[in-house]
């Protein structure tokens, strides 16, 4: 999992008013709530983000679905995050949220889907099928321990006319795809090699037609 600081500040200041003056210094307002202290439910917690340093956490995949430790006026907390609004038009980060986590937390995140040697997939190389992607992330439920960066599919010895479904994959220890925590009858395709159009599938049709 990889490791990934943001410094805070707290937020006093509420409103549109106050928002739009922060973003015009260079910062991003945001909100941190979750957690218990004291066996009690924590409050939320305005905080102030620099623009840039967040910008540049954003730029790598796995800052999306890893635990983040927020130094918020030198106090850190684990956190993950859980919303981010971008400006319509405009390269800005609008607000973001993270949730406070511990390592034994049960989230619902969201992670990028890595499919392994397409280029070499049998059902491509030798069936002259074709790759089509019907997701390209997955919903999940796990510890915040757990918590992927991505999950990998290797397609290397997926033959022609194959569907990957949601069951078939090789989640890691701790995590369930939060699809199938609803049953079975949610077991969705994420992958095909179709067989190519007017290959000999279509033509053995024909013959039997």
């Amino acid at each position: 999992m990889s490791e990934f600081t943001l410094s805070a500040e707290l937020r006093e200041d509420a409103g549109k008013g106050a928002s739009r003056r922060l973003r015009r210094e260079n910062g991003v307002p945001a909100i941190v709530y979750g957690g218990k202290a004291g066996g009690n439910d924590r409050k939320p917690t305005a905080i102030t983000l620099k623009s840039n340093e967040l910008k540049k956490a954003l730029e790598n995949e796995a800052f999306y679905s890893s635990i983040i430790t927020l130094n918020v006026a030198g106090k850190e907390e684990q956190v993950v995050l859980k919303d981010l609004q971008r400006h319509p038009a405009k390269p800005m980060i609008w607000h973001a949220d993270f949730l406070r986590v511990s390592k034994s937390t049960k989230i619902k995140a969201h992670v990028p889907l890595h499919f392994l040697n397409e280029e070499a997939c049998v059902g491509v190389k030798l069936g002259g099928g074709k790759i089509t992607h019907q997701l390209t992330s997955l919903d999940i439920i796990c510890s915040a321990g757990d918590l992927p960066e991505f999950i990998e599919i290797d397609l290397a010895a997926v033959e022609v006319g194959t569907v990957i479904h949601l069951s078939d994959l090789k989640l890691p220890k701790g995590v369930e795809s939060l699809a199938l925590s609803h049953g079975p009858e949610h077991d969705t395709a994420v992958v095909t090699v179709n067989a190519p159009k007017g290959g000999a599938a279509e033509e053995a049709e024909e013959s039997a037609e």
